[in-house]
């Protein structure tokens, strides 16, 4: 296989530092680490006997310790023998931290992640100012940075595998310094319909679309993504020519085929990470704080999109109409810290906290826990309350896909409802075992948690395991080479 450059905002590896200055390296996890890991054989010998590719990942230092390391380095190329990094070198872009704060947080997370995901209250924002455009031209400058990166240290005829709304511009800049290459865009979001599209200001909108434009493939989770990226291009990009049956848009000289290429889990690399010791202890704690008592569990980033509030609202209405449910059930409720730089989350975090609160008041007695809430992020306890779940709920306003909706059943040790938002991508895939509501709709979704636990566990079990089998039809693995082979 020729050279892979993967591009992200996030790299398979992170700092931290040290008191005395010395730099602590961890790998990095999700779906694209283990995808490429599986795509490179990690950097050993396929069994097939063929070389494997040789693969550069180009991301941006996220913090002090990653910028140390990336200043350390020749030109931030890090030194990771003996590191598992699925086989790949790993190139760490020192970006002044203004000029990424404005890019990351101002435009990708506050501007473009609100867009995609309907989170914005209209009334009030977007209000795209003069200190709007200062953020625009961070962001136009911090994804020059990568296409440079990528540009340099790509080899003639090379595959560059682009990824998500942070480098949305990435592909028709890297098009533009090196033609030969072939380039792959990949956006983990879901797609904004024209209508909701156009808050963004006229130019930057064309931008974005031209940006992804200038790669030769572009691949989103779900059919809906596709189309709704299609629709943009036809509605809001003069001169773009869109063909339906071919799956392709024509603009500017260059044609983009549009593909969908849906993420699942690797099933044996999670069922044996939930066989770890730790997770077993995990698991007996839970089991002491539980009891005996039917569990419905939700995990997720503290994010606007998930819509855990509405969620928590849920759970309390079924126990207002269901008091044949106190002292029965206890929800387990992860809502792990996400972007608490920006006051937003903060405030949803603190709306969140609150809610629990009063349901704890409220239903909560000497002997029963109605709702246990966990903020501090701990992976293994997450394992062990997939295991445990009766009932698992995921319920976001909008997701490209949602992980958690296919990591529970596969690792359930008895079978577990699910209760899904049908405005998740993994809806597509997952909605005929599911019990599938309107995110919007608290009532429907406090019924369909009273159904999940009335129902069977034969019944329960058997739906799991076809959920499961869904979940990992697949893997990371096959996600990420399916867009490399798109190239050829």
């Amino acid at each position: 296989m020729s050279q892979v450059l993967v591009a992200s905002n996030r790299g398979p590896v992170s700092f931290s530092l040290a008191d005395d200055g010395s730099l602590t390296l961890r790998r990095g996890g999700g779906g694209l680490v283990s995808g490429l890991a599986a795509v490179t054989g990690g950097g050993r010998e396929p069994d097939d006997g063929c070389a494997p590719p040789d693969v550069l990942w180009v991301c941006a230092a996220l913090g002090e310790a990653d910028r140390s390391a990336a200043r350390r380095a020749p030109e931030g190329r890090l030194d990771l023998d003996g590191h598992d990094t699925g086989g790949a070198a790993v190139r760490m872009l020192d970006i002044p931290p203004a000029t990424f704060h404005r890019a990351y947080n101002a435009v990708a997370n506050s501007t473009l992640w609100f867009v995609h995901h309907l989170l914005y209250d209209t009334p009030r924002v977007p209000h795209f100012d003069a200190r709007a455009r200062r953020d625009w031209q961070s962001y136009e400058a911090y994804n020059a940075a990568f296409a440079d990166a990528l540009a340099r240290d790509a080899a003639p005829g090379a595959k560059a595998a682009v990824q998500d709304y942070h480098l949305s511009l990435a592909p028709r800049m890297l098009r533009d310094r090196r033609p030969d290459l072939k380039i792959v865009h990949f956006s983990h979001t879901p797609w904004a319909s024209p209508e909701y599209y156009r808050l963004l200001p006229d130019d930057v909108g064309a931008a974005v679309l031209d940006g992804i434009l200038g790669a030769d493939h572009a691949g989103f989770l779900a059919e809906r993504w596709a189309a709704a990226f299609l629709d943009c291009c036809e509605q809001l990009l003069p001169g773009a020519r869109v063909d339906r049956a071919a799956r392709t848009v024509t603009f500017a000289g260059h044609v983009t085929r549009v593909g969908v290429h849906a993420l699942g889990v690797d099933g044996q690399q999670l069922r044996a990470r939930a066989a770890e010791p730790d997770v077993a202890e995990r698991r007996r704690a839970l089991r002491e704080q539980v009891g005996d008592r039917r569990l419905i569990v939700r995990i997720d980033r503290t994010e606007l999109s998930k819509n855990i509030v509405r969620g928590l609202a849920a759970y309390r209405e079924m126990l207002a109409n269901h008091p044949e449910w106190h002292g029965r059930v206890v929800h387990l409720a992860f809502a792990y810290p996400s972007r608490h730089d920006l006051p937003e989350y903060r405030e949803y975090t603190a709306a969140v906290q609150r809610l629990a609160a009063q349901i704890v008041d409220e239903y909560g007695t000497a002997t029963w826990d109605p709702l246990i809430l966990q903020v501090n992020d701990d992976y293994p306890r997450s394992l062990a309350a997939y295991g445990m779940a009766d009932v698992l709920v995921v319920n976001p306003i909008r997701d490209g896909m949602n992980l958690v909706a296919k990591e529970g059943p596969v690792v359930s040790e008895h079978g577990c409802a699910l209760v899904l938002s049908r405005e998740a991508g993994a809806a597509a895939e997952l909605a005929a075992d599911a019990l599938v509501v309107n995110p919007y709709d608290v009532s429907q979704t406090a019924e369909a948690l009273h159904q999940a636990l009335l129902m069977p566990p034969d019944r329960r079990a058997e739906r799991s395991a076809r959920l499961a089998a869904a979940a990992t039809a697949l893997p990371p693995r096959r996600w990420f080479a399916d867009q490399l082979a798109a190239l050829d």
